[in-house]
């Protein structure tokens, strides 16, 4: 640069001698600065930084795709909000404290095109699809001259607000902290600072010159100019892109060499001289070998694009590691394949043994000053002036020849990285409903639970509500684990609900499919284990085995569960909803839910736009017996009926021998019925399991009660079970 900048100054000052003498005495200076072992250093591959807030920081210019931490330029308080829920049937009031903070990150001192990921604390905050990981709002200021301050910031400053014009900033606002203990997290931001993962040399100077789309640095898909003098930036690129600096009057133009090699001018025929020392005849060229004193890189250290930019490292090929080796550092994001184009093409540069020529020319062509790259008329390969002298017999120059320019490396490797996973945030499902009690807790509260899931993504849980006069009330309940949730694919034909089924199957789609479902054994089942609600009839399965994504089929079949047989009876319709009855269901608080008729229930998750709403239809199921089973009719001789049955509790699942079946009930009464159980003709009601009808009674209800059922029933406590039938009236 030193060499452009005293070239056009000197000819500015004094014509094109000026600038020839500009020219050579900023040629000096100029090997100096781009010369790999000078003390000049620009920017280098560090680890991820992170966001800070302190005063001071500089803001880089971005351009391509780059991951970059940013400044905290603006930030609220931390904004605490309270949530009070419990307090029914004797339960304490417990208040739930949360934080969230609104702040502005700045990313960038130049324009960009859109931010894509971006991360706090290492995990993912935002997806490559837009979506926030955490509750909370996200705005992108691109950084245009048009730029107005954002509407959160001028809600809080006032008139002083500034715009931020010509840099680029995020706005969060209302961030939820829970997840990052309660403070602003670390963030890096992934800038697409161009529609295209590009950067040019007219981007980073656009001082200087540069040939419209022979600029393009290859293989570079990112970088950041944090700032200090432009030729610190250009230094850290020369040590990987070899740089043209060429000067034109007051013009000074950058470029490549691979590029620069697309159009050259061929060099003027030599002078002829007359040298009083003889060392070269008359108009011919020196020829020696030049060697290239620069040491050799084995490495590049850059940011690795296809590892969330992290730093990789990519060797050179063919060369043997060793204890002390050189790293060439380029602080830009590539990939693992550029990375390693460019450490082999500098290798190679800087092994490169090729020749030098002196040459001594008539007159000055602008076109071919220091840096310029020629055709020598006659000599094969391209050919770099690499210095100059003014004589009074004319003007000689130094030619290198350059090295070929280097095929694509081989395919290589950018190493393993365990991404956090970036799913699509994906709305909650629903479902409220009333289980027989299942023996844990109190027989006399309800058993009212809400299976909530959620397809196959993101889903960090939802909280449960309860709708009362038109507003929702927050339930003490918020669902983390998704529940298994799925549909029919076929109809369950009807069942008798008595004996153990092997043969049955029945088959469903889940909501996902990373959902299972696991198999058991007989044992399993008389344990209570492999429940789930279809319909309103608790079913229990055998095994379980994967069909397709979301597909499954359940063998071996106990149907009509915790005196659900009344379910079972008339089978159920594919698009019946199936709930797995597992550890991941939420108890719901019955203080808050009507015991008889519909209660909605509302979820609210991070992708719903709206509270996910399922009716609960409580019909005291939980707090209802099961019905008797093993009714019997005996005839006596006289004609007499001896009436007896077994009676079932709630809550057990098993059948212990020789233990009496607890009672569970407040007391033991049943009541035996003829005819609808709502209207029954003739009822009796007994504290035991049997019943004796004598032989008068039954010919007096014989004419009303012709055909009709024999039925009984067991009153519990709150609600009478289900009518088993005994028998039918001649």
């Amino acid at each position: 640069m030193a060499t452009l900048i005293l070239g056009a100054v000197g000819t500015l000052v004094a014509g094109p001698i000026g600038g020839a003498i500009g020219a050579l005495a900023g040629n000096t200076i100029d090997s100096l600065a781009f010369a790999p072992g000078g003390r000049r250093e620009g920017p280098r591959v560090k680890d991820l930084a992170i966001s800070t807030s302190s005063y001071g920081q500089p803001i880089g210019r971005q351009f391509g795709h780059m991951r970059v931490p940013g400044v905290i330029v603006w930030s609220t308080d931390l904004i605490e909000s309270r949530e009070t829920s419990g307090g029914g049937k004797g339960k304490p009031k417990v208040t739930t404290f949360s934080y969230s903070a609104s702040f502005a990150v700045a990313i960038s001192s130049r324009p960009i095109h859109a931010v894509g990921r971006v991360w706090a604390d290492g995990r993912l905050l935002r997806g490559s699809a837009g979506d926030l990981k955490s509750a909370g709002t996200m705005r992108i200021h691109h950084g245009h001259r048009d730029q107005i301050p954002d509407p959160l910031i001028a809600a809080a400053e006032g008139g002083n607000t500034p715009a931020f014009r010509d840099s680029a900033y995020v706005v969060f606002e209302d961030l939820q902290l829970a997840e990052f203990g309660n403070r602003i997290p670390a963030l890096t931001f992934e800038v697409l600072a161009d529609a295209q993962p590009l950067v040019s040399l007219g981007q980073l100077a656009p001082c200087a010159s540069t040939r419209p789309g022979l600029d393009i640095l290859p293989h570079m898909l990112g970088f950041t100019d944090e700032g200090g003098p432009l030729l610190d930036s250009l230094a850290a690129i020369n040590r990987a892109y070899p740089l043209t600096c060429v000067t034109s009057g007051t013009d000074v133009e950058i470029g490549l060499i691979e590029h620069a090699a697309a159009q050259l001018p061929s060099l003027a025929e030599p002078l002829a001289i007359d040298r009083d020392d003889g060392s070269a005849g008359a108009g011919r060229d020196q020829f020696r070998r030049a060697a290239t004193t620069e040491p050799v890189p084995v490495a590049v250290r850059y940011y690795d694009r296809d590892r969330d930019f992290q730093p990789g490292v990519q060797r050179a090929i063919g060369l043997p590691a060793r204890a002390r080796e050189l790293m060439l550092d380029m602080p830009a994001a590539m990939s693992s394949g550029g990375a390693r184009h460019i450490v082999n093409a500098k290798a190679q540069n800087c092994r490169w043994q090729g020749e030098a020529i002196r040459r001594t020319v008539a007159e000055l062509d602008p076109g071919t000053g220091p840096g310029a790259r020629v055709q020598v008329p006659g000599l094969d390969g391209v050919w770099a002036i690499t210095a100059w002298e003014w004589s009074d017999q004319g003007i000689e120059l130094t030619l290198t020849r350059l090295p070929p320019l280097l095929a694509d490396a081989a395919i290589s490797d950018p190493g393993r990285i365990n991404p956090p996973a970036d799913l699509p945030a994906v709305p909650t499902i629903l479902k409220a409903f009333e289980l027989p009690w299942d023996g844990s807790g109190s027989p006399g509260t309800p058993s009212f639970l809400a299976a909530v899931s959620a397809g196959a993504g993101n889903w960090s849980g939802a909280a449960l509500h309860v709708e009362q006069a038109g507003g929702l009330v927050p339930l003490d309940a918020f669902a983390v684990r998704r529940s298994v949730i799925g549909t029919l694919t076929a109809p369950l034909p009807a069942s008798s609900s008595t004996l153990l089924e092997p043969a049955a199957e029945l088959h469903l789609d889940l909501v996902g499919d990373d959902l299972a479902i696991g198999s058991t054994t007989v044992a399993g089942l008389a344990a209570g284990t492999n429940r789930l609600l279809a319909g309103r009839e608790v079913i229990q399965y055998l095994t379980a085995e994967q069909t397709g994504p979301r597909s499954w089929r359940l063998c071996g079949l106990l149907r009509g569960r915790a005196g659900t047989e009344a379910e079972a009876s008339p089978g159920h319709a594919a698009g019946t909803d199936v709930v797995l009855i597992d550890e991941t269901l939420i108890p719901l608080d019955p203080a808050l839910i009507a015991e008889n008729g519909t209660t909605r229930i509302a979820a609210i998750g991070l992708a719903d736009d709206a509270p996910v709403f399922a009716a609960l239809e409580a019909d005291g199921i939980s707090r209802r017996p099961p019905p008797p089973v093993h009714a019997r009719r005996t005839i006596a001789p006289n004609g007499d009926w001896e009436l007896c049955w077994s009676r079932r509790s709630r809550g057990q699942w098993r059948w212990p021998d020789f233990v009496e079946t607890p009672l569970i009930e407040e007391q033991e009464a049943y009541q035996v019925g003829v005819g609808n159980v709502d209207l029954p003709l003739a009822s009796w009601q007994v504290q035991s399991p049997r019943l004796a009808l004598e032989a008068g009674v039954i010919a007096s209800l014989a004419p009303s009660a012709s055909h009709a059922p024999l039925w009984v029933r067991q009153l519990g406590t709150y609600v009478p079970s289900q009518p088993t039938f005994i028998a039918q009236f001649p």
